[in-house]
C-alpha cells in the first residue's frame, strides 16, 4: 500500500485528526494535563491507522514476513494503550496502576513474535491465535468494564451529561466487539470511532466549562436561569441560601481561604444531594 492508497482510504480520519490537533493546540480552557493526554491519543490513533494499513499490506502477501508479526504486536499494544488513555481522560484523577494491564499485554504481544504465545503466522501467511490469543481483548474488556463501573458510581451526574458518557462507552465497546463477529468490519471501525468519541468528550468538557462554576464545580448562574425556563413545570421546590462570614474570612485570612471555605460548603451540598437535585452557585456566596 502506497501513500496515495492510504490517503484515499483514511482521508476522513486524517481530516478529523489534523483539525482536532489544531483545536487542541490553541485550547485555553482545559487543564494542560488533559490536553496533553488527548493529544497523545490523537497521535496514537494516527500511528495505529498507519500500522493497521501496513499490516493489511503484509497480510495480503503470499509469503510470511516478520514485519507482519511486528506490526501486529504494535497494533495489539496500541489498542489497549489508547483505551486506557480514554479512561484516564474521562477520569483524570485515577492512578497510574491502570497502565499495568496494558504494559503486560504489550510485553506478551512482542514476546509472541518469536514464541507465538499470543499470535503466530504460518509459512503461507495465515494468522493463528496462540494460547493467549484473546489476551488483548480481555485487557480491553477490563478497561471497558472499569469504565462502566465508574459511570455507575457517578450516578449523581445530570441525566443529560450521563447520556453522552454512556453513548461514548457503548460505541467504544461496539467498535471493539463487532469486528470479531462481522467479516465485513475492519480496523477502521476502531480508530474512527475512538477519534469521534474523543472529540465528543472534548466538546462535553467545553460544555461543562460553560455550565459550571470553575471554583466549586456547581452549575453556574447561566445554567440556573436556563434550567428554570426549561424545566419550570417539573420544579417542585427551590432552596436558596448564602454563606455567613465569607467576607470576614476573606478580610482576615485572605481570598484563598475564602475559596477553600466555599469549596468545602459546596462539597457538603454535593454529598447531601441525590440524582434529582441540581446545585447552583448563582452569586459570590449564594
Amino acid at each position: 500500500m502506497n501513500a496515495i492508497d492510504y490517503l484515499s482510504e483514511n482521508w476522513g480520519l486524517l481530516v478529523l485528526l489534523v483539525g482536532f490537533f489544531l483545536i487542541l493546540y490553541t485550547d485555553v480552557h482545559l487543564e494542560r494535563k488533559i490536553v496533553h493526554r488527548i493529544l497523545l491519543i490523537v497521535g496514537m490513533l494516527f500511528l495505529y491507522s498507519i500500522t493497521c494499513n501496513a499490516e493489511s499490506y503484509y497480510g495480503n502477501l503470499e509469503q510470511y514476513s516478520i514485519m507482519r508479526a511486528i506490526l501486529s504486536a504494535v497494533d495489539y499494544s496500541l489498542v489497549s494503550l489508547i483505551i486506557v488513555n480514554v479512561v484516564l481522560i474521562l477520569f483524570p484523577t485515577h492512578k497510574g496502576w491502570l497502565y499495568l494491564p496494558t504494559v503486560l499485554n504489550a510485553v506478551a504481544c512482542f514476546v509472541s513474535i518469536p514464541t507465538g504465545i499470543v499470535f503466530r503466522f504460518s509459512e503461507e501467511n495465515v494468522f493463528e491465535r496462540g494460547p493467549l490469543g484473546f489476551l488483548p481483548f480481555f485487557v480491553c474488556g477490563f478497561y471497558l468494564a472499569y469504565l462502566a463501573f465508574e459511570l455507575i458510581l457517578k450516578r449523581k451526574n445530570q441525566r443529560e451529561d450521563r447520556l453522552l458518557l454512556i453513548y461514548i462507552f457503548l460505541t467504544s465497546a461496539a467498535c471493539l466487539v463487532v469486528p470479531l463477529y462481522l467479516d465485513s468490519a475492519n480496523t477502521s471501525w476502531f480508530y474512527l470511532t475512538i477519534t469521534i468519541n474523543v472529540m465528543l468528550y472534548y466538546i462535553y468538557l467545553l460544555q461543562q466549562y460553560t455550565k459550571r462554576d470553575p471554583l466549586t464545580n456547581l452549575l453556574n448562574r447561566q445554567s440556573y436561569y436556563a434550567d428554570a425556563e426549561k424545566h419550570g413545570s417539573a420544579i417542585t421546590a427551590v432552596v436558596t441560601m448564602d454563606m455567613n462570614g465569607l467576607k470576614e474570612i476573606n478580610d482576615t485570612e485572605g481570598h484563598a481561604a475564602g475559596d477553600v471555605a466555599l469549596k468545602a460548603l459546596a462539597d457538603c451540598f454535593w454529598r447531601a444531594s441525590n440524582h434529582s437535585h441540581r446545585l447552583y452557585r448563582i452569586g459570590g456566596d449564594e
